[in-house]
């Protein structure tokens, strides 16, 4: 079954955790914590939706490569200037949803368009 979220004129972190409660399989009736949901979520006009100035130039996405002095930080509009929107909603629905192994396969049913 596929799901389909509009971004458009939506704030990221509402659409991304509806994203993410629907990756998870919370509406399905048959829900169980240790199983995949089979649908498939589709989120489009990721690069139409609501964001200030201030939070492009705020928020920072701080990555760690393991190494000594390995820690990388880029805000916001550096991210989205580097991969596009869809990387955001993808980094945002991901640390939404829980770290096991079940999340790489749960990211595979999501969608997202510019």
């Amino acid at each position: 079954m596929k799901y389909t979220i509009d971004a458009q004129g939506k704030k990221i972190g509402r659409v991304a955790s509806t994203a993410a409660a629907r990756l998870m399989g919370k509406s399905s009736v048959s829900f169980a914590k240790n199983k995949v949901s089979t649908e498939v979520v589709e989120i489009i006009n990721a690069s139409k939706s609501d964001m200030t100035a201030v939070k492009k130039q705020n928020d920072k996405y701080v990555t760690f490569t393991g190494h000594r002095g390995g820690l990388n930080s880029e805000t916001l509009g550096e991210l989205i200037n580097r991969r596009g929107m869809t990387e955001v909603y993808r980094r945002a629905v991901l640390r939404m949803l829980p770290s096991n192994k079940l999340q790489d396969l749960r990211m595979k049913n999501l969608i997202i368009k510019e």
